[in-house]
């Protein structure tokens, strides 16, 4: 017989063993194994963002209801790499009871309705979300000290049509300067306008304005915004400033974008005034919607051919065209540049 044979028939030492008996080695950290399966939080509370500070979010719970009250949340760990910006709704667990100390914890951010974005110059495609959810745009410029700037307004008009947000104009200080020549840029323009002087502001107007509304409050430093809610807002206490009398600029002296609630006697809305900006980049604008913006050119442009760049060489534009005719006038022509030289920056 041979060797191997009276091996099979005698016992193996390791029979006894199966793989049933073999144990891993248990987590040295003494901790659950990590796993992408979040929990729903069907019990999460949905809250309105209010402000941000140093990564602590102010929110009101249960709104427009006796139990109103404003808590303090965290970000959870899951959405650290999504911004959360005033306006906002949110879903909030934890302690929500707003009492002093206490911390909520923000695992959600509801479906956006709008969001208004801004880059740092026009080749820049990383994206700035200023504010969320806000349906109306209340563009401030000075009508002197500082001096307005069209294009600035321009820029702003672009982002509230990419957005889908309605753009009002408020022009202060007309005590200063005549405003018309200024307004005359957008004449084209279904764009309500306010006007305002140093001891004549048209607080009841504003505010029948912003009652039913999330309306997000832009503009140039210096140009009275933060004056002006103060003004609609009895108790906000946003920080004023003055403007530098040898640049012409003004300083920044709101430097965070809080939403504050607008009362009068038919209801109320809500107003979140952002701190001033001296450019407004739009290198995340479809260029689609710059000449939306534009509505009285945006009409002449249905006669122009497919593909139309709307540029001065554009080869039969509609718009160029009409104002060459002089049927727009002076106004036209100055829109239209505005229009091109916006147009101008996306084509490079």
């Amino acid at each position: 017989m041979s060797w191997w044979a009276d091996d099979e028939d005698e016992p193996d030492e390791y029979d006894e063993y199966d793989e049933a008996d073999i144990r891993s080695r248990p987590n040295p950290k003494g901790n659950r194994p990590r796993t992408k399966t979040r929990p729903e939080h069907t019990d999460a509370r949905i809250a309105r963002v209010l402000g941000v500070d140093r990564g602590r979010y102010t929110v009101l719970l249960d709104e427009d209801t006796p139990d109103e009250r404003q808590v303090t949340a965290a970000r959870a760990s899951e959405l650290r790499r999504q911004a959360i910006v005033t306006g906002d709704r949110v879903a909030v667990v934890g302690d929500t009871s707003g009492e002093d100390g206490t911390l909520g914890r923000i695992v959600r951010i509801e479906p956006r309705t709008t969001l208004l974005r801004r880059s740092a110059d026009d080749t820049d495609e990383v994206e700035r979300v200023v504010v969320a959810n806000a349906d109306q745009m209340l563009i401030m410029v000075a009508a002197a000290n500082p001096e307005p700037r069209t294009r600035l307004v321009d820029r702003y008009l672009v982002a509230a049509f990419d957005a889908g947000i309605r753009p009002m104009l408020c022009v202060t200080k007309i005590d200063l300067a005549d405003p018309g020549p200024f307004l005359e840029n957008f004449a084209g323009l279904d764009l309500p306008v306010f006007t305002s002087r140093e001891d004549d502001i048209p607080v009841d107007a504003i505010k029948a304005a912003l009652v039913g509304h999330d309306t997000v409050v832009v503009g140039h430093s210096g140009v009275g915004k933060s004056t002006l809610v103060n003004r609609i807002v009895p108790g906000a206490k946003r920080a004023t400033g003055h403007v530098n009398v040898v640049t012409g600029r003004g300083r920044h002296t709101s430097s965070s974008t809080v939403s504050l609630r607008v009362e009068n006697g038919e209801g109320h809305g809500w107003v979140i005034d952002t701190p001033g900006v001296r450019s407004f980049g739009l290198g995340h604008i479809n260029t689609d919607s710059i000449l939306k913006s534009f509505t009285d050119l945006a009409e002449l442009a249905e006669d122009c051919p497919r593909g139309c760049t709307h540029l001065p060489d554009a080869p039969d534009c509609a718009i160029n065209e009409a104002v060459r005719a002089g049927r727009l006038g002076d106004i036209g022509r100055a829109r239209l540049d505005s229009l091109q030289r916006l147009l101008t920056t996306f084509a490079h």
